[in-house]
């Protein structure tokens, strides 16, 4: 959460949620809690199929591994674990105004417009929450978020992040009332809710421990009490669902996510691997007990949340954690190695190889010798590996790349001494195509542009000569791309090509190639 939130407001309790909220947070009057403007007509029968994503404030994994925290253990043991990273800026600094709102929209902050915890910018009509999606495409499912850091539920503050048109919305002032004494009753409130009430999707926040992170650090006791304060909060929740009259009967699925990471003495915001790591924690049918994935995003939250409902949502950068990842590059992470000459790249850290998947190959006949060896040509690389080779030079940002991706960076190359320059070309594998049809070649690439470089896709039909299908001529950053190939007639087969020269420049990415 941000240090400040704006002022407190005169309160008030909608009719339809005073009951319950009166019940869970007994005398306390400080909250707010919000009912959509027009009641819906009873159900006879709830939706069987449920989801409820639990957001913990700037928890940082490993130290969720160290703390006593047998809740979120126990998710990780029956569920999946999967570590993530964030952008920087300039896309967006790592608070929690993007985080939040990549997790609820399921967009990039180049698409939802959130760049800090201004909100300057905010797109949400264009990309709203999962919540409001919900209520847009399925108004009879009912949806509850309840939060303590103003901006996700409240009206009158910079968001709210969840809109209006959620069925109910619970908001109290963690900021000004201490998110130690405020989770406790978030966690209630909605413990109520799941327990007694028919939510089909919910969102539930709790901050304490982004507090402990900058009060004391994420190295501290501090922090590892506050993680085990939360996690027995996180425990009422899973305690709720798990004690419906009806559980036995329904099908959830549990997410639990966070916003950014924090640094060992405490903050966060900027472009260290410490602030930019996120995760995402899952039950639910399909997901195997104690799976561990590299290759999901904070956007697939919102993702798998519609899915889980039955709700279509084209155009998301999330996919469902369900979704099976068929990139080629992501078979090469067991062989992936440790650093050689980049010092930067903490040494445990095992994120490169030069060996292409089955099928793939790299041509470096016109490459320059020398040079620094992790980057010598086109290299198959992590986030977590490539970005910390120097930070806040755009690389952070290749947000659509997902877990092992080919990478050609002649800034980084050029670091050691070389002859020659940086040329070097990834060809894919021949695909057999039929003359006189049309294809897409579809890719997601990461490219910054300077004078003095070069970046071409082109194609070769039964081995003829390449021709140039798309030339890069200005930085095309975190983009998914389809080119449309006419295929000529007589031809049997297709090879793309993606060749990259440079000398001390900057940097092309390219994941998930396709021909469809």
């Amino acid at each position: 959460m941000p240090t400040a939130v704006p002022p407190g407001r005169t309160l008030t309790v909608a009719a339809t949620a005073t009951v319950l909220l009166a019940t869970a947070l007994g005398a306390h009057t400080t909250g707010t809690a919000h009912a959509a403007p027009a009641a819906k007509a009873p159900r006879a029968a709830a939706s069987t199929d449920k989801v409820l994503v639990i957001g913990i404030d700037g928890a940082v994994l490993d130290r969720v591994k160290a703390a006593d925290a047998p809740f979120l253990k126990g998710l990780m043991a029956q569920g999946l674990t999967a570590r993530s990273t964030l952008y920087s800026s300039p896309m967006a600094a790592t608070s929690s105004g993007p985080g939040w709102s990549t997790i609820a929209t399921g967009a990039w902050p180049d698409k939802h417009g959130v760049k800090d915890n201004s909100f300057v910018g905010k797109n949400y009509t264009a990309h709203p929450d999962f919540l409001t999606r919900i209520e847009n495409a399925k108004p009879s499912l009912n949806t509850y978020a309840a939060a303590d850091w103003e901006p996700i539920t409240s009206t009158d503050q910079n968001g709210p992040i969840f809109s209006a048109k959620v069925d109910k919305r619970l908001s109290l002032k963690g900021d000004r009332d201490g998110y130690g004494t405020e989770d406790p009753k978030i966690a209630a409130a909605a413990a109520a809710e799941l327990r007694g009430q028919n939510p089909d999707a919910a969102f539930v926040y709790l901050g304490e421990i982004d507090v402990a992170g900058h009060s004391h650090g994420a190295a501290s006791q501090q922090y590892l009490d506050a993680v085990a304060r939360v996690d027995k909060l996180v425990g009422q929740l899973l305690t709720a669902v798990q004690t419906r009259p009806t559980y036995a009967q329904e099908n959830w699925k549990i997410l639990v996510t966070t916003d950014h990471g924090h640094t060992d003495s405490g903050g966060h915001g900027g472009s260290s691997i410490q602030e930019r790591g996120t995760f995402v924690l899952a039950k639910g049918a399909g997901i195997p007990a104690g799976s561990v994935r590299e290759d999901v995003k904070l956007v697939d939250v919102a993702a798998t949340a519609l899915a889980q409902v039955g709700v279509a949502a084209p155009g998301l950068d999330g996919v469902p954690l369900g979704s099976p990842d068929s990139d080629p590059f992501d078979t090469l992470r067991p062989g992936l190695q440790a650093r050689v000459d980049e010092t930067g790249i903490p040494a445990g850290v095992k994120g490169f190889t030069h060996t292409p998947p089955a099928g793939w190959s790299v041509d470096n006949s016109r490459m320059g010798t020398g040079g620094v060896t992790e980057w010598a040509g086109w290299t198959f690389a992590t986030d977590e590996f490539w970005t910390q080779s120097q930070r806040d030079q755009w690389r952070e940002l290749g947000v659509r790349s997902r877990d092992v991706f080919a990478v050609a960076d002649s800034d980084e190359w050029d670091d050691k001494a070389h002859t020659g320059s940086f040329d070097s070309t990834l060809l894919t594998p021949k695909w057999t195509v039929s003359g006189g049809t049309s294809h897409t070649l579809n890719f997601r690439t990461h490219y910054r542009h300077e004078a003095g470089q070069t970046a071409q896709v082109l194609v070769s039909y039964n081995g003829a000569a390449p021709t140039v299908v798309k030339s890069y001529t200005a930085d095309a950053l975190a983009k998914a791309e389809s080119l449309p190939l006419r295929i000529p007639a007589g031809a049997t087969d297709v090879r793309v090509s993606f060749r990259y020269t440079g000398d001390n420049n900057w940097f092309w990415t390219v994941d998930d190639v396709r021909l469809g």
